[in-house]
């Protein structure tokens, strides 16, 4: 929705009103970017901004019904609707005129174009300006990508950089870099400048130019501690705490590592395939694909017993005062017995 949204704004057609939902914010902050392109602001300070939470629709409106100084349209940023979720009326700091602002969706402003910005992952589609703002606005979802979607993102990212990614290398990418599209992006844009604008981004390069995640490390010491490579697991795990990682949270990464690649395993068994595995179990395919061709994985019933293990060590770290580093260590120096 969101390319073919910008498209249209690409070739001049914008909108009188926009509604931007979801948790992605560089998906809210592009589709920005391409809105202030688009309408011949002067400026960003021509770009006029409310919080919703602190000011009452009716000042929009207003706003928005007001022509413009110097200027053939306004862009109008609203954030913060939350009076499209669930939340109690009690908690609200103002109260909005929503039959007001349904009277003014019918027959919007000709001279302003008004973005809804509500950054939830859900809204409540019971409530009757929802569905009326859903279905008289232009709706942008800001949802986390995932799978293929995610991968062919990284792919147009890196050609409008000017680069190339191979599917398989883009995975790998998330896998060091994580799935936020802000974070991607600013490591694609970082590594195009590193190949001059053009080239191919290679694992080599992504190696060389970008820091790993905690995520990725706790990747790494899993599979590590799996293959019953010892020394290699204490060493990452003292990476780890050198750079400021909490055991219990460590713990919690592990355990989420190997209950995914206890459903993997058991959708497996199924009859699943590769891509029907990634999308059930909500991960991107290369990482399913790794935990499938990887002939050291222990079996379903040892992974259940490490949970098992690492349930324990979890309620160790909670109720114990001292050396909390030391419990999940040796639990580390004891290796893996299959």
């Amino acid at each position: 929705m969101a390319n073919a949204t910008w498209k249209k704004i690409a070739a001049g057609t914008i909108d009188s009103v926009y509604l931007l939902t979801g948790l992605e914010q560089h998906i809210f902050d592009t589709t920005i970017e391409r809105l202030k392109k688009a309408i011949p602001v002067i400026d960003d300070t021509s770009v006029i901004r409310f919080d919703l939470e602190e000011t009452p629709i009716e000042t929009v409106l207003e706003e928005a019904d007001t022509l413009p100084f110097l200027e053939d349209r306004k862009l109008i940023l609203a954030g913060n609707a939350s009076f499209l979720t669930a939340q109690d009326k009690g908690k609200e700091k103002v109260t909005h005129n929503l039959d007001m602002l349904e009277t003014w969706l019918a027959n919007p402003s000709p001279t302003a174009t008004v973005v809804f910005i509500a950054p939830y992952e859900k809204l409540d589609g019971r409530k009757k300006i929802t569905k009326i703002m859903q279905k008289m606005t232009t709706v942008i979802e800001g949802n986390r990508l995932q799978g293929k979607d995610l991968t062919t993102w990284i792919q147009q990212e890196a050609n409008s950089n000017g680069t190339q990614i191979t599917p398989e290398v883009a995975g790998q990418l998330i896998d060091v870099a994580g799935d936020s599209l802000l974070s991607l992006a600013t490591e694609i844009q970082k590594m195009a400048m590193y190949l001059g604008g053009e080239g191919e981004i290679t694992l080599e390069v992504i190696e060389m130019l970008v820091p790993r995640t905690p995520e990725m490390d706790v990747f790494r010491l899993t599979d590590a501690y799996l293959a019953g490579k010892v020394s290699e697991t204490v060493s990452i795990y003292h990476d780890l705490l050198r750079n400021g990682e909490e055991p219990i949270m460590l713990t919690s990464l592990i355990s989420g590592q190997i209950r995914l690649m206890v459903h993997v395993q058991s959708l497996r068994k199924k009859g699943y395939q590769q891509h029907q595995i990634a999308k059930t179990v909500k991960v991107h395919p290369y990482r399913v694909k790794l935990m499938m061709e990887n002939r050291m994985m222990p079996s379903e019933k040892r992974l259940l017993d490490i949970l098992n293990n690492l349930a324990t060590i979890d309620y160790k770290l909670k109720s114990t005062s001292g050396k909390r580093e030391r419990i999940l260590e040796l639990f580390f120096m004891q290796g893996i017995r299959k």
